[in-house]
């Protein structure tokens, strides 16, 4: 395979994949028995379906709906709340709920960052990778039940912003460590570069007292950024079961209290939200597989592209 495909795709995936998903949900919302907006405001139970049908564009088929969504999307103009917060603008909801959600994900890439460092490094030996394989036995619900019975006997039940640092701090570090997170980083980092020790041009830098990492960092990389980019989208989907449990107004907490009350102005602003972060993720991946490439190519002194 000639080698800008594969980062071609990913630069192309990473494109579409924030106008997949609402497209996705759109199709969910009026493949369900019966009328959009029937299923969301029964005519039993509420007045003027109809008129409701026309304020949140239900009318005119799920076409018209995703594109006049996907157009004010893209303009940060997310709509309004239907059920959830009936009226309120959801972008201001999302305001308030993603740098929750991000602040989570920064403090639980943490321990996975240093955990690949030191395993690239080799500071890490072999003979603790059982203490990291057992605190990843441990399950992320368990785990953010513990910190959440923590913060509620030691702030109760209004702790205000001191609270929630320590539910941000404590439930990052539970979604780093819990579900394999950790033992996966060092184990899967580990072996990426005992495996590219193997290639014939580090054995041949080594015996020329060349620098095994130097030598072998340029080829590997690319698939370490991917390994971190799959641990990453790990750890945003754990973050849906922390914030619920925990209690952190965030874009997980956000996205199921709108899927429990069928908000589907803000369950489709919540997963585009998601969406756009996995296609970031995915953006990243693929540019910097292109900046490998271009570094190997140029062969700087010591560097050999791997076959």
């Amino acid at each position: 395979m000639t080698w800008w495909m594969r980062p071609l795709v990913r630069l192309v995936a990473a494109v579409l994949l924030p106008l997949v998903v609402p497209a996705i949900i759109t199709g969910a919302l009026w493949a369900l028995p019966g009328d959009p907006a029937n299923i969301i405001c029964p005519p039993e139970t509420c007045d003027g379906t109809a008129a409701l049908a026309a304020r949140w564009n239900l009318d005119q088929g799920p076409l018209h709906f995703y594109l006049d969504w996907m157009s004010k999307a893209v303009t940060l103009d997310m709509g309004r709340s239907w059920t959830l917060m009936a009226g309120s603008p959801v972008y201001d909801e999302m305001v308030r709920s993603v740098p929750n959600t991000a602040l989570l994900v920064l403090w639980a890439t943490i321990p996975l960052f240093l955990g690949t460092l030191d395993a690239a490094l080799g500071l890490l030996p072999r003979r603790v990778d059982l203490l990291w394989q057992a605190i990843g036995l441990l399950p992320a619900v368990i785990l953010a039940l513990l910190v959440a019975a923590y913060v509620e006997i030691t702030f109760g039940a209004f702790g205000g912003d001191e609270a929630l640092r320590w539910k941000l701090l404590l439930g990052g570090l539970v979604l780093g460590l819990a579900d394999g997170a950790l033992a996966g980083a060092v184990t899967g980092t580990r072996t990426t570069f005992e495996e590219e020790v193997k290639q014939r041009y580090v054995q041949i830098a080594m015996l020329r007292g060349e620098s095994v990492f130097a030598n072998a960092m340029p080829n590997v990389l690319p698939a370490l950024i991917g390994q971190m980019r799959g641990r990453l989208l790990h750890v945003l989907s754990g973050a849906v079961v922390v914030e619920v449990v925990v209690g952190i107004p965030g874009l997980g907490e956000l996205l199921w209290a709108g899927t429990l009350k069928q908000d589907f102005g803000v369950v489709l602003a919540a997963t585009f939200a998601f969406s756009a972060f996995s296609g970031a993720l995915m953006l990243f991946q693929g540019l910097s597989e292109i900046a490998v490439a271009w570094y190997v190519h140029r062969s700087p002194a010591g560097v050999v592209e791997a076959r």
